[in-house]
């Protein structure tokens, strides 16, 4: 890999999507095998402030959320706090969600874990749906919103199919954020920093912004440039598996009120999120088992996920590459990769030794555009087209 083609490369990505208003700024970074062989910050952190973009401005995570909250529950399973065969109701006795015939399966931690719960999100259910009816948060919106209320509200819709019979990308980390809550008797950003922000030095990631004056300013996709983006905002999403709209309120992470959503509430820097894939690319330690990790990378989930395409399976907070022959990404097998709403978007490929993260200010561009994708290939010099 020609590391010096590779930069002219990224710049010409970056520089592009800038020039062509398809994102307002961005931070990507790019690790082979433990040594940063790129990193740029380009364009703006607040375009109206006229506020340039930092290596070390502080991005609402979205669902890069989940990798680190997922870790922190594996932890928890190591410490024999929790059991990925037991029940929820074990650990939250009142969350009993129902078919709609009325029966109440049992929901697993490992259910919750790979998304195959038979719970949703909001913003990929239909108008008039229980979530629309029961006005339930997807972790992004309704500042101040308290755990024990979103989980009523969830709790009260039909599951949509039996637990483990299919997947569905759902709100199932916010359930195992407010479980491990009970277990341990405290919020989940302290478990989270004692299990595993903590131990890596992540000191800009969290369910707090350690720095305001580094928060970037959220744009939403416009035409014929980005838009800021206002609370109560709804964007539209509109790619294969995942078509809605999402619900945003950046001021929710300013508000301490607002429950810790497991799957989208936590903000942080590039440099922090690289740091923690680095850890996972490299066998986990020090904060897991090379056991633990290898059942998070392991496709628990095959075909019928398909949540970054064909060959993509699922495993604990993340896809996986489970079949590289069925894919046209230039990854190699047993990558890992997920995203963002707010506009990222990160993969680690074990075979070639890389971690790459690119955090935006803009959404969904930054997470499904055109962007991530040119940033994948710029990695590889590699061309779709």
């Amino acid at each position: 890999m020609q590391f010096s083609s590779m930069t002219t490369r990224l710049d010409g990505v970056l520089r592009q999507a800038i020039a062509q208003n398809r994102i307002v700024g961005a931070v990507a970074l790019v690790s082979h095998d433990g040594e940063l062989v790129y990193h740029s910050a380009a364009g703006q952190a607040d375009r109206e402030a006229g506020t340039p973009m930092r290596e070390d401005s502080i991005f609402r995570l979205a669902s890069v959320t989940k990798p680190l909250v997922s870790a922190a529950v594996m932890r928890l399973v190591e410490e024999g706090l929790l059991a990925l065969d037991a029940p929820v109701t074990r650990y939250l006795p009142a969350f009993r969600p129902r078919m709609a015939d009325g029966s109440e399966p049992a929901i697993t931690i490992h259910q919750l874990l790979t998304h195959t719960s038979g719970l949703g999100y909001r913003f990929l259910m239909p108008e008039g749906s229980d979530y629309h009816r029961f006005d339930i948060s997807d972790g992004l919106d309704q500042p101040g919103l308290g755990i024990d209320e979103n989980l009523s509200r969830l709790a009260s819709a039909a599951l949509l199919f039996a637990p483990g019979e299919r997947w569905s990308y759902s709100l199932a980390i916010d359930v195992l954020g407010a479980l491990v809550e009970k277990v341990e008797g405290r919020t989940l950003g302290e478990i989270v920093r004692d299990r595993v922000t903590g131990p890596l030095g992540l000191s800009d990631t969290g369910f707090q912004v350690a720095d305001v004056s580094r928060l970037v300013k959220p744009y939403a996709d416009g035409v014929p440039a980005p838009v800021p983006m206002t609370d109560g905002m709804a964007v539209r999403l509109d790619i294969p598996s995942f078509e809605g709209w999402v619900r945003f309120a950046p001021s929710r992470i300013l508000n301490p009120a607002s429950y810790h959503s497991g799957g989208a509430g936590m903000v942080g820097t590039a440099a922090d999120i690289l740091r923690f894939l680095e850890v996972i690319r490299t066998g986990g330690a020090p904060l897991l088992k090379p056991e633990t990790l290898q059942k998070m990378t392991h496709d628990q989930v095959g075909v019928q996920a398909q949540a970054q395409g064909p060959g993509w399976g699922f495993g604990y907070g993340w896809a996986v590459l489970s079949d590289a022959s069925q894919s046209d990404s230039p990854q190699g097998q047993g990558s890992l990769q997920w995203g963002g709403v707010y506009g990222h978007y990160w993969f680690v490929d074990p075979i070639n030794k890389l971690s790459v993260v690119s955090l935006t200010n803009t959404a969904f561009e930054g997470m499904s555009g055109g962007f991530p994708f040119a940033i994948r290939d710029a990695v590889y010099g590699h061309s779709t087209a």
